[in-house]
Formats: C-alpha cells, sequence, structure tokens
C-alpha cells in the first residue's frame, strides 16, 4: 500500500507526545512493508529520511507554522482563517498527491497541513483517513476550555471560527482516534458524518521493564510528573497536592519536562523544594527508571496521554483524571488510578493509598506492565491495517458505527 501521511507535527519538532506517536506511527507502516511518504511543514522545502521514515518538508502553506512562537493578534487571526481551507495547502497537496501516486491519504491530526489536503485527495480520487489527536478541529485552541472550565460542547465563537473545517470533514472517510472519547466528541458535533470510525490507541517501540516493580522500601516513594508544565496538564493540581504532602517524609517528587511562563515558573515553587526534583527536558527512558507512580492529573479531555502508555512500558502505575481519553487508559484499580477532576485532595489521597499500602503498589505494577502489552506495535498495527484496508475496499462509502473498540 502507497500511503502519503502528512503530519501536523514531526520530529524533531517535538514538543509532547503528537510527534512521538506520528513518528511512531509511520515506522511502524515502514516496517510492514508499504511506502510511505510524510509530509510536514517547516522552514524550507526539503526530502530526507527520518528514522527510516521518507519525509518530504514544505514550506508552510500558512502565513506562519510554528504557532508556539509569539504572534501578533492579527496574525493568528489569519492563521485561524486560513486554517478553514487554504487555497496554497490544496495546490502543494496536488502536486504531492500527483508526485507520489498514493493508494491512500493518512492525515495525522491536520493543523497547517489544512484540511484543503482531503479536497486535494477526494479531486484525485484518494480515499483519505484521518486520525485526531486533539479537538482542533472543533476549538480554535484545541482543548475546549474557558478560562480553566471544560466546555460542554462548541461555544458560538468555536463553530463560526471551526465552520470551514467541518464542511471538509464530509470528505473523510475514515477517522481515526486514539481513544473513543476524541472520537465520539467530534461525532456528537456533526464532524465527519460520512466516515468509519475506529479507535487505534498510541504505539510504544517496547516494553522496558522485564519485572513489575518492587515496593521501594528503602527510600522514600517517587512521584514523578512528565510533560509540558501548563495548568491544562493539571501540573498546578499536583503542586498543590505536593504541598499538603510536605510533612510526610515517605514522599517526594521528580518532575521531568519544561514549561515556558510565569505560570510554570510560579508553580514550580509551590513544590517543598527540599523533596523536589526538576529534572528539565528528558527522555522516557531516563524519567521512568527514576519514579515509583506516574501522576497524570490533566483538568482537560485529552485526546490520549501518550505518557500513560510509556509509564506500562517500565511498570509504572498511573493516577490519572478521570476524564477523557486519558482515563481510558487506566483501569481503576489494576494499573493505576482514577483522581477526581481538578482535585488535589483526590490526588494526594491516591498518593498516600500506595505510599502506605506496598501490595497495592505490587500488584499495580504488575497490571501496568501487563497493560503495556495492549500497545506493543504487532496489536496496533493490526488495528490500523484493519481500519485502512477497509477503507480502501469502500472507496469512500459511509459506514456509521464505531468500529475497532472491542
Amino acid at each position: 500500500m502507497r500511503i502519503l501521511m502528512p503530519c501536523a507535527a514531526f520530529p524533531p519538532f517535538a514538543d509532547g507526545g503528537g510527534p512521538i506517536s506520528s513518528l511512531l506511527l509511520a515506522k511502524m507502516l515502514v516496517a510492514s512493508g508499504h511506502d510511505v511518504r510524510v509530509v510536514n511543514v517547516g522552514d524550507d522545502d526539503r526530502h530526507e529520511v527520518y528514522e527510516g521514515v521518507p519525509v518530504h518538508r514544505i514550506k508552510s502553506p500558512n502565513i506562519y507554522w510554528n504557532y508556539y512562537t509569539p504572534q501578533p493578534a492579527w496574525r493568528k487571526m489569519v492563521w485561524h482563517a486560513l486554517e478553514n481551507g487554504n487555497p496554497r495547502a490544496y495546490r502543494a497537496m496536488r502536486r504531492e498527491i500527483a508526485d507520489f501516486k498514493p493508494d491512500i491519504m493518512l492525515t495525522v491530526s491536520i493543523e497547517n497541513i489544512n484540511v484543503a489536503s482531503w479536497g486535494a485527495a477526494r479531486a484525485a480520487g484518494v480515499p483519505v483517513a484521518h486520525t485526531v489527536f486533539s479537538a482542533f478541529m472543533m476549538c480554535w485552541n484545541g482543548i475546549m476550555q474557558k478560562k480553566g472550565r471544560n466546555c460542554a460542547g462548541q461555544c458560538a465563537s468555536c463553530y463560526l471560527t471551526s465552520f470551514g473545517r467541518r464542511q471538509f470533514s464530509r470528505l473523510v472517510d475514515a477517522v481515526i482516534g486514539e481513544s473513543r472519547d476524541i472520537v465520539q466528541r467530534h461525532l456528537d458535533e456533526g464532524y465527519f458524518p460520512n466516515a468509519a470510525s475506529y479507535r487505534v490507541p498510541a504505539v510504544i517501540d517496547a516494553v522496558h521493564a522485564v519485572a513489575p516493580r518492587k515496593f521501594p522500601a528503602d527510600r522514600p516513594f517517587r512521584v514523578g510528573f512528565f510533560g509540558v508544565q501548563t495548568r491544562f496538564k493539571g501540573f498546578a493540581v499536583l503542586a498543590e497536592a505536593a504541598r499538603a504532602l510536605a510533612g510526610n517524609d515517605k514522599v517526594e517528587f521528580v518532575i521531568g519536562g519544561t514549561g515556558r511562563d510565569d505560570f510554570a515558573e510560579q508553580t514550580r515553587a509551590m513544590f517543598p523544594p527540599e523533596k523536589t526534583r526538576f529534572l528539565g527536558w528528558t527522555t522516557a527512558e531516563e524519567f521512568f527508571p527514576e519514579v515509583d507512580v506516574l501522576v497524570y492529573p490533566t483538568i482537560g479531555r485529552e485526546a490520549f496521554g501518550r505518557a500513560t502508555i510509556e509509564a506500562f512500558s517500565h511498570a509504572v502505575p498511573v493516577i490519572s483524571s478521570s476524564i477523557g481519553g486519558v482515563a481510558e487508559n487506566i483501569a481503576h484499580g489494576e494499573n493505576g488510578f482514577h483522581a477526581a477532576v481538578g482535585d488535589p485532595e483526590a490526588l494526594r489521597s491516591c498518593i498516600e493509598r500506595l505510599v502506605s499500602g506496598p501490595e497495592l503498589y505490587e500488584r499495580l505494577s504488575r497490571g501496568a506492565l501487563k497493560s503495556a502489552g495492549d500497545y506493543l506495535e504487532p496489536v496496533v498495527s493490526r488495528a490500523l491495517e484493519t481500519a485502512l484496508s477497509e477503507t480502501l475496499s469502500r472507496k469512500g462509502q459511509p459506514q456509521g458505527a464505531l468500529e475497532g473498540t472491542s
């Protein structure tokens, strides 16, 4: 199968789990024998091979591509307007399709690559499968929150500013989500009305632990946070719980990742300094051997939460918020715990249960290690192969039921 794979983010642009998931997805398809070409935006136009994956970096069809860099308000407005259907993106993808001659287009998120890519595929008679990594299709900021509170649905401004994206979603033949939650939220808002729907979780490259963890009897219990230090990720929720646990000599905190703004700096200062290590940017392979449990206290409905399955691969149980795609990865009492969203006291209670329960901790570690097998390449590859092959066989015929979710 020849697969054209336009990606919103792809390494070495690696902030968060999205680019890593895109790379592992592409490598999995290449390893399965498919001809793959990733298309990704950047500062210049060049072809390269990145970790065995052919990549075409194209100049951004929008007025900028790195939305993490500060931009004046007028440029942001233009960027968002063009994301509803950019003629330059349409022409760029028509050229890409004519050159590569794919059997199918698999878009992985859609920012910068643009929904007009789906129009280019439809014009060329190429079926389209789309992988959803965020709420960007429905919400201009991608997280569906206002003033720190989750939105029950699209507000009027998001409905209007994403109108073009909604219309272009009619051209998608299959929508793939890493969680059931992210797919269903789009369907509920009227997106992808002609697409069959699938759950295909993110993939891990290996199970790194050879055995479950033993409870640490000779040192404090280490609670870890791994990711971008933002309000949305619940970093302040963990900081409040850590402050409440400052007098507990049996607990310490290990923080991996970075934050760019005053919020991150102020929140870091809330952690008890004598009991907290800030590692800065680090890899999963370096981080997880340093911690006993991962805390993922997001206050928003994330699509998946890649760090949770990376924790499983190291036999590290997870305490997560009971919301969104992250919560789907955690079987409460089997490989971790759910804690109420935005509740530092609930999080503190979960941590204390593990600290005071060696047998409980070791049972959850066994469950985490067992769960890692669900995200290995053979399992995920079969689910993705099913989605793509069924999309090709249908040639765009709609099918409404959510598939691949058992």
